[in-house]
Formats: C-alpha cells, structure tokens, sequence
C-alpha cells in the first residue's frame, strides 16, 4: 500500500469516541427534525411543472423578480439564483389549462416588461404523474441499496462490526439530506443520484478500516480494543488521507468548473466525502466497540482430535 506518510505513534482516535458519537446522534436528530418539518425541496422532476433558467447581464434582483411575478398572477413562483449572481432559476407549479410553452412565454413576457435584458435560457417540462413516478422509483431505489449495503456488511463481518457500518452509513445519508432540506436547495433525480453514491464511497471506507481492525484482532496479544483500533486506524491513515483528498479534488473541480448542471451533484459530494470519511474514522468503530466486541470473538477455538482424553 502506498503510503503518504509513516507514523511510529498510534493517534488516539478511541479517546475522543464518546465525543464524536455524541456529535453524530445530534446531527442525526438534527437531520431527521428537519426532514419530519421542512421536507425536501422537492425539484420537478418529482413534483411536475415547469422550470425556467433565465439569464441577465448584471446581478439579478431575485426580490424584486418574485414581486413581480406575484404581482402577474404568479405568487406560487420559486425563484432562486443558479451558479452565479447573474442566474436565475424560475419554478411554476402545473397549471390547469395552460402548457408548458404557453407560461413560459406569458412569464418571459413579464420579466422582459420589468427587464428587457432578461434572456431564456432553457425550459424543462416534467408531467406531475411522471415527477410522481420518478419519486417512487428514487425511493425504490435508495431502499434497495439501502437494503443491499446491509446485507453485505452483515454477510462479510462480525455482527457488532455490521451494526458500526450500517449506523455510519445511515448517518452520511441522514446529515446530507438534512443539508438540504436546512438550506431548501433543489432535490433532484441527480442529487439522487449523488446520494446513492454516497452510500457507495461511505461503505468503502468503512470496509477498509474494519478489515485492518479485524486483522489486528486475530494476529495481536492484546485486550486493549481501543488500543487496536487506535492501531489500525493509524495504519490506514494515509490510504484515507490518498483516497479522500484526490478523490475530493476531482469532486472540486466539478463543483467549481463543470457549471451549473454538475452543479448540485458535485455539492452533495462534496458534503459526503468529508462526512463520510469522518464517520469512517470516528463513528463506525466507537459504535463496534461499545457493542461488546474483543479479541476472543476472532479466535477460533482448538479442534478437539479423534480419541483425545477429556
């Protein structure tokens, strides 16, 4: 394993477990308060409407542009700024009678009264049976992984260790969508997407760690399990430093350079590359230990031979 660094000491990581774990329950808490009163800010392509990108030369006045909506007829409006200060993200709801080229026309037409510098710059149309289709199916989808990562973890480790894993897991996805539903940013298929993905990388890094706690485990002498793992998570450190750090660049340079469509996608990863390698670290292994695991639960015990007196 390449190594960007050779520490002699071990970190006390186990040291600050209680801590940690304590942080994580309250942004779980945290999280799931906010998902139960705020929701998700659900975007078309699981509501339905209509969505507008328009573009002006200078700062737009995203107040001043909702007033006028409303004052025309279009209080329900959501509108919000889109990678720059110069972007503007219009939302409409589905209305009765009325297509989706005819409001955006009647909207741009009000926009371009109040500005004349307001340009189109696309329109997306999502029926709402097909927004409500595509939630079901993101749900389907996030369970099923969901269901899939458990099922791995339970079938590859030790109990205690698949209890750790699931609970870290659960915990990046938990604090991500908690950020969004604070912020009411724009959830859509790809944030989905971003959160599936998520799982993926977050499970990863919580594998790597409890495979060299497990081999700490059936080679060494001692009892001491926060000294294992201390051990272990110091040994690893420099592949999740490697791992972590250039993947979380590649992740930045979408954020900051692939415009506004990698836009939210890049964010959401952003988030759970640092959340998901803290619960690596610092939340799967303090929940394994706490559950009671020791290193006579690796030991296999001495076969008895054929004859042999008791």
């Amino acid at each position: 394993m390449i190594e960007l660094f050779h520490l002699k000491r071990d970190i006390p990581f186990m040291r600050y477990a209680r801590s940690t774990i304590y942080v994580s329950l309250f942004f779980i808490a945290a999280s799931v308060l906010l998902l139960a009163t705020k929701g998700l800010n659900l975007g078309v392509d699981f509501t339905g409407g209509t969505v507008m990108e328009i573009g002006y030369p200078t700062t737009a006045d995203i107040p001043g542009i909702r007033a006028n909506l409303a004052k025309n007829g279009y209080a329900d409006a959501q509108v919000q700024n889109f990678g720059t200060s110069t972007d503007v993200l219009i939302r409409l709801p589905v209305k009765q009678d009325v297509t989706s080229a005819q409001l955006s026309e009647k909207v741009l037409t009000v926009l371009k009264q109040a500005d004349s510098r307001a340009e189109l710059r696309r329109v997306e149309f999502v029926g709402p049976q097909i927004g409500s289709e595509l939630y079901a199916d993101g749900a389907l989808a996030l369970l099923v992984v969901s269901i899939g990562i458990a099922l791995y973890l339970a079938l590859r480790f030790e109990w205690r260790f698949a209890v750790g894993g699931i609970f870290a897991t659960a915990h990046d996805v938990f604090i991500v969508l908690g950020v969004w539903s604070l912020f009411q940013w724009e959830f859509s298929l790809t944030i989905l997407a971003a959160v599936l993905a998520i799982l993926g990388y977050s499970v990863n890094d919580t594998v790597v760690v409890f495979d060299r706690i497990r081999e700490n485990f059936k080679k060494t002498r001692m009892t001491d399990v926060a000294a294992i793992m201390d051990n272990a998570k110091t040994q690893t450190l420099s592949r999740t430093v490697i791992t972590s750090g250039l993947t979380q660049l590649m992740v930045l340079a979408m954020l900051f350079l692939g415009g506004e469509v990698l836009y939210g996608f890049a964010l959401a990863l952003t988030i759970g590359i640092v959340v998901g390698t803290y619960s690596s670290v610092l939340v799967a292994s303090p929940i394994v230990m706490w559950l009671g695991v020791s290193r006579e639960d690796f030991i296999k015990p001495p076969k008895e031979e054929p004859g042999a007196m008791v």
